[in-house]
């Protein structure tokens, strides 16, 4: 999903949304104003679900690429007479 594809489905909507308000403010029957309502709730379902997907293909590009690590070559120091508890006097 590219975000020119985004902002078409976006702009379909309002398109949708202002053809109803002016259908409305001119009287329209209520039949066509339900029928172009119903119009309007589908696009608005189609931008929600391609700004979903373009958010997270957003999100997986910018998800870090995991880093597998050598093994560390420095000698493991001895924990022998490594007891240091202080006793109260």
């Amino acid at each position: 999903m590219t975000l020119a594809q985004l902002e078409h489905t976006q702009k379909r909507m309002q398109q949708k949304w202002y053809k109803l308000a002016m259908a409305e403010q001119s009287g329209v029957a209520v039949a066509v104003l339900e029928r172009m309502y119903n119009a309007y709730v589908l696009a608005m379902e189609e931008y929600n679900r391609c700004s979903a997907e373009y958010q997270r293909e957003r999100q997986d590009e910018s998800a870090p690429i995991p880093v597998k690590q050598k093994k560390s070559t420095r000698s493991k120091v001895s924990t022998e007479g490594a007891d240091h508890t202080k006793m109260a006097s």
